[in-house]
């Protein structure tokens, strides 16, 4: 007997938005937690299994991992948004063949950018600041989570397309079957096999792998909503053309993280050896399990937004954003208060190296000073993104990293060293918030009056 699809869309244009957006946001919100907290256990279990210099030599693969995740995102945030779009105008034959495209770009895009860091790895890895110190723990963990990293492109672009199709739920099991499978086997590899840092490459390689099998095996069921077809594999240029132009604002933002990590940890070397660099890498984790709360409440916004732009609803559209707008800027300011009221005991869960607890304490309260308005600017960038304003979501992608912080770094260190490379960042955080407020005033009549 044939299985019926069902229409999972039609609930973004009748039910109430505020139910919506936390139908929507809350299993985004919970994988994001349960990602960021992967991360945050994983530095805790190599920092306290391996030792403090390993988390320096993990902090210097950062970006050359967030430059490959730039590109997941390119493709899967991009093909998700453009899918919510186009089922707000109700073209699901539309929507069909950009799930495909999808697919094709990802194993394309990422399969020649593993290849191409696999064979420059050595000098890559010296550019990102490594030393004769870091490097070979940073060589180790790559040299298993480079050619794994497809998994994570295809695990993280399976769940945005569920949520944009109306599967919040199996979203979020996506993302939590991979990190908790993560948590539960790093200990195993680290500690009981004895691998070290490089059991923990193969614990995230393993997990990775069976969260992407079970999110791509969503989108080959009858009784999925969408689905892959023969039809949708037939390349197209407007399809590729419109999922890169929506995709361009997340990868410009991941893409500029990963320079700004690469210049970051250069200053932090010159200026405070190769601990500060560990230091940058635990305030990195804390900064983001806080912002990845917010992620998660902007992909809940996204395909509330994208459906109801698409079918000219500009009040829930207008709903949507401000709801989304208010509860990321509470999430914010409270990570603001426990950074100022906390910094070493998040620095303990790490190490307890004396010298490394002294430097994060007085970095967190210094990099976190205009924390509480990031999620405010975040929130106005994805709004953009999801409604299709591309030159407003690039701008805003790029301006608190290239054209704020990128020459913050080299001003601050210049006049305070060590102190100046964490002072620049509350700096370029607050200048990035008012540019958003304007590029939102600016645009408001057009978008939802």
């Amino acid at each position: 007997m044939k299985q019926v699809e069902k229409d999972t869309t039609r609930e973004l244009e009748t039910e109430k938005v505020s139910v919506l957006l936390w139908r929507y946001a809350i299993p985004a919100i919970v994988s994001s937690m349960v990602v960021a907290l992967y991360n945050i256990v994983d530095r805790i279990y190599i920092g306290q299994g391996v030792g403090a210099m390993a988390i320096s030599g993990l902090s210097i693969t950062f970006p050359l991992l967030v430059l490959l995740q730039a590109f997941g995102t390119l493709v899967g945030v991009g093909a998700a948004t453009r899918v919510s779009i186009v089922l707000g105008m109700k073209d699901k034959h539309w929507a069909e063949n950009i799930l495909a495209h999808s697919l094709m770009m990802m194993f394309c895009i990422s399969g020649s950018l593993i290849i191409l860091s696999m064979i420059f790895l050595n000098p890559l890895l010296e550019l990102f600041g490594g030393s004769e110190h870091t490097i070979p723990y940073a060589k180790e963990y790559l040299s298993y989570v480079l050619p794994g990293s497809i998994f994570s492109s295809l695990s993280f672009g399976a769940a945005g397309m569920m949520r944009s199709t109306g599967y919040p739920g199996k979203s979020m099991r996506v993302i939590l079957m991979g990190a908790i499978l993560n948590v539960i086997l790093d200990p195993v590899f680290i500690f009981w096999f004895d691998m070290g840092i490089r059991g923990a490459a193969i614990a995230t390689v393993i997990s990775m792998g069976i969260s992407a099998t079970y999110g791509q095996w969503h989108f080959s069921k009858p009784s999925s909503y969408l689905r892959y077809r023969r039809h949708g594999f037939r390349p197209k240029k407007q399809i590729i053309g419109s999922i890169l132009a929506i995709g361009m604002s997340p990868f410009l933002i991941n893409a500029a993280s990963s320079v700004i990590v690469i210049q970051v940890n250069q200053l932090l070397v010159r200026h405070g050896g190769d601990l500060a660099v560990g230091v940058h890498g635990i305030i990195g984790a804390y900064g983001m399990f806080v912002v990845m709360i917010v992620f998660g409440l902007c992909h809940g916004m996204q395909p509330i937004v994208g459906y109801n732009y698409g079918a000219g609803r500009k009040k829930r559209v207008k709903d949507a954003f401000f709801l989304t707008l208010k509860y990321a800027s509470l999430v914010t300011g409270f990570g603001f208060i426990m950074a100022m009221l906390f910094p070493r005991l998040m620095a303990r869960a790490f190490n307890s190296d004396p010298l490394l607890l002294d430097m994060t304490e007085h970095a967190i309260r210094i990099s976190f000073m205009a924390f509480a308005m990031v999620g405010f600017q975040v929130v106005i960038g994805q709004f953009f993104q999801s409604i299709g304003k591309v030159k407003n979501a690039i701008i805003l992608s790029l301006s608190r990293q290239v054209l704020f912080l990128c020459p913050a770094l080299y001003l601050c260190s210049f006049s305070w060293g060590l102190t100046g490379v964490w002072a620049a960042m509350p700096l370029s955080d607050f200048l990035a918030a008012v540019l958003a407020l304007i590029l939102l005033l600016r645009e408001k009549k057009k978008i939802y009056e």
